[in-house]
């Protein structure tokens, strides 16, 4: 008869996925939002999370306390067209604005008659069948300005609607609101081509002091190639997500740290993200 030996090794048991980490990081039972997000950064300097995750997470709790005055396009900003201009005049400026979608309106713009869509006008241009703008408008939402952030996103992606119109007490249009600017209150900002850039936004642009004022975005590749400096990339890709590591914390606007020959200061900083630093050759 054979013995039979067993193993006084415990089982191996698979690894934990980021998410079970997190768990883990949080047993704590934050008892409000405050120590939630503090756990959850506490989470990201240990590296359970990275930088971008952590930015992401916070911006989706936040969303909540946010409402569409937070973020909508404000009335004097608002690119609407009037129902009664020529067709070739709307399709000029369509085309110049870059935009995807218009609020059309009568007499003023507190008369929102509907939504148009550039790829309706142009498809319509093309088939050569475009006599009366009316017949392309699409229905317009109307919300109120106290209207929750988290409560529009859902109806956006309930509706399929990408635009709603903000009215005041009064009934009068207020601004506009699109789902991009909901989803870059969770992501931060979404630039597409049609976006400015131009010198006003180099990420490195130098300061009447001799500093240099850095965008927090700036690739550290980029920041090397400017400074002849050797900073790595393998863990971060941005400055602002290796000088965050270096805080262990979401660093506010005055906080100063030295790194690598150089002096940071954070001079630009909101409750989601450190947004832009003062940068100089640090003395010895």
């Amino acid at each position: 008869m054979h013995a039979v030996f067993m193993s006084e090794d415990p089982p191996s048991t698979p690894p934990r996925s980021w998410l079970g980490r997190i768990g883990q990081a949080l047993s704590g039972e934050p008892q409000n939002r405050e120590e939630l997000i503090e756990e959850l950064r506490h989470a990201q300097a240990n590296g359970l999370l990275s930088n971008d995750t952590l930015l992401m997470i916070e911006g989706a709790i936040e969303v909540a306390d946010l409402n569409v005055t937070d973020v909508m396009v404000p009335r004097a900003q608002m690119v609407s067209l009037p129902i009664d201009a020529p067709p070739p005049q709307i399709l000029k400026d369509v085309l110049e604005s870059g935009h995807s979608r218009f609020p059309v309106h009568a007499g003023d713009k507190d008369e929102i008659l509907g939504i148009l869509l550039a790829k309706d006008l142009l498809r319509c241009f093309a088939e050569g069948a475009c006599l009366d703008i009316r017949t392309l408008l699409r229905p317009v939402t109307m919300i109120p300005e106290s209207k929750r952030l988290n409560i529009l996103l859902k109806e956006f992606r309930l509706s399929r609607n990408h635009m709603a119109i903000v009215v005041d007490e009064y009934g009068g249009v207020a601004g506009l609101v699109t789902i991009e600017d909901v989803l870059e209150q969770i992501v931060g900002d979404i630039d597409d081509e049609h976006d400015d850039d131009d010198d006003t936004h180099e990420m490195i642009q130098a300061a009447p002091n001799g500093d240099f004022l850095v965008n927090a975005l700036t690739p550290i590749a980029e920041f090397n190639e400017r400074f002849g400096c050797e900073f790595s990339d393998e863990e971060f890709d941005t400055i602002g997500g290796m000088l965050t590591a270096e805080f262990g914390h979401l660093p506010e606007a005055g906080e100063e740290t030295t790194l690598g020959g150089f002096h940071f200061q954070v001079t630009k900083a909101d409750a989601r993200r450190v947004q832009q630093f003062a940068v100089r050759v640090h003395e010895a």
